[in-house]
C-alpha cells in the first residue's frame, strides 16, 4: 500500500451563514483511525441536496466548524483502527458514509466508522459506489415503506431528480404505477423519454384536476415528497382517504401547508422520512440484505448520472452550480484528478 501522508486537500465549511468565504479548500492534517474506524483514500463524492441542506445549517446535523461536508463518498481502505471489522475491510473498496460527529467526504481521506462502510463487489463502479448511500437506500426505502402500508400506487415530487428518477425505475421493475410531478414541461418530457407513464406538471393549469383523477383511478394511496410547502397539502388533497405522505425533503424551503380537513375527516396523515433514522432502525441483517441488492441495482435501476467530475480544487463553484441546476446530474468530486476537469 501507499504510504500516507502526513496531510491533505479538502474541502473546508467555515460558516452556516454563507457568503464568499464559507466554503473554501484547505490543506488539512490526515486523520488516523483509532478503535472501530478506518481510514478511506476517496475516490469520488458527490454532491446531494441533503449536503446543500447541510451547508445552510438546515439539516438534522449540525456540526462544530470548521469541518469537511460531504455525507457519502467511495474509496479504498488504507488504515485501520481495532476492531474484527475495521480490519477485515484493510485494503478493500467501499461505500462509506460520514461519521456523525465528524469531518465528511469532500476530501483526500476519510476517517469513517467501520460499521458504515460497505465492502464492494470487484465488480462494481466505484464511482458509482460513491452514490450509493443517500439516493439508493432511500428508494430502496420509501418504496419498502409503501408496500408496508399496502400501496397499490404512490405519488412522488421531485420526480425529475437523481433521486425520483431511481424511484420511478425501481417501481417500474416491481409494476408499481407512479405518478410523477414536476415543475416544468422540459422535466415531462425527460421522464416520459426514460419509459415513465404518468407524469404531471405542477405549473399547470388543470395540474390540481389532472392529479386528483390519477390518484383515484391508480388508487395511490402513498406520496413522497421532496419539495413540502403548498405542494404537500396540494398532493395530499388529491389522494383517497387514508393516505400517507412521506416527507423526506424540503427543496420549497418552506413548512408543509395542509388541509386539517383532510387529516380530520378523510384520515389522511403526513409523516417525516430521515435515511438516517431509518438504517437506525434496520438492523444490521436487514441493512446487509439491502446493501447486496442495491449494489447490484447500481448498473440500471439505482444508477446514477453525472454531469460533472471536478478535482477538490474546483468544489466550490462546483456546489454552486449543483444548487442552480440539479436536475441535470450529479456532480461528483475526484480528489486524484488533481485540478484538472473531467466532463
Amino acid at each position: 500500500m501507499k504510504q500516507i501522508p502526513d496531510t491533505m486537500r479538502a474541502v473546508e465549511l467555515r460558516s452556516y451563514e454563507g457568503g464568499d468565504d464559507a466554503l473554501a479548500v484547505a490543506e488539512r492534517p490526515v486523520p488516523r483511525p483509532g478503535a472501530g474506524r478506518v481510514l478511506v483514500r476517496v475516490a469520488a463524492a458527490p454532491v446531494n441536496p441533503s449536503d446543500l441542506a447541510f451547508l445552510r445549517g438546515a439539516y438534522g446535523i449540525r456540526k462544530r466548524l470548521p469541518v469537511v461536508p460531504g455525507f457519502e463518498g467511495s474509496g479504498e481502505v488504507v488504515a485501520a483502527g481495532g476492531g474484527l471489522r475495521a480490519l477485515y475491510l484493510l485494503g478493500r473498496r467501499v461505500a462509506c458514509a460520514a461519521p456523525a460527529d465528524g469531518d465528511g467526504t469532500w476530501a483526500e481521506y476519510l476517517l469513517a466508522e467501520a460499521a458504515q462502510c460497505i465492502p464492494l463487489r470487484r465488480d462494481t463502479d466505484i464511482e458509482q459506489a460513491s452514490m450509493m448511500i443517500v439516493n439508493p437506500f432511500t428508494a430502496w426505502a420509501l418504496l419498502g415503506m409503501a408496500k408496508e402500508l399496502g400501496a397499490e400506487a404512490v405519488v412522488q415530487t421531485a420526480a425529475a431528480s437523481a433521486l425520483g428518477r431511481m424511484i420511478q425505475r425501481l417501481a417500474a421493475a416491481r409494476a408499481l404505477p407512479v405518478v410523477n410531478v414536476v415543475r416544468r414541461p422540459g422535466q415531462v418530457a425527460l421522464l416520459e423519454a426514460e419509459g415513465a407513464r404518468h407524469v404531471l406538471d405542477s405549473s399547470a393549469a388543470d395540474f390540481d384536476e389532472r392529479l386528483r383523477e390519477l390518484c383515484r383511478r391508480l388508487r395511490a394511496s402513498v406520496a413522497f415528497d421532496a419539495v413540502a410547502g403548498e405542494l404537500t397539502g396540494r398532493v395530499l388533497s388529491a389522494m383517497p382517504a387514508g393516505a400517507t405522505a412521506l416527507v423526506y425533503g424540503a427543496l420549497s424551503m418552506q413548512p408543509c401547508a395542509l388541509d386539517p380537513r383532510s387529516l380530520i375527516f378523510e384520515r389522511k396523515s403526513a409523516r417525516g422520512f430521515w435515511l438516517v433514522d431509518w438504517l437506525r432502525g434496520a438492523g444490521t441483517l436487514k441493512t446487509f440484505l439491502a446493501a447486496r441488492e442495491v449494489e447490484r441495482l447500481l448498473k440500471d435501476a439505482l444508477r446514477s448520472e453525472v454531469r460533472e467530475r471536478l478535482p477538490l480544487e474546483e468544489a466550490v463553484e462546483g456546489v454552486r452550480r449543483y444548487a442552480r441546476e440539479m436536475t441535470g446530474g450529479k456532480i461528483v468530486f475526484v480528489p486524484s484528478l488533481r485540478g484538472r476537469r473531467m466532463d
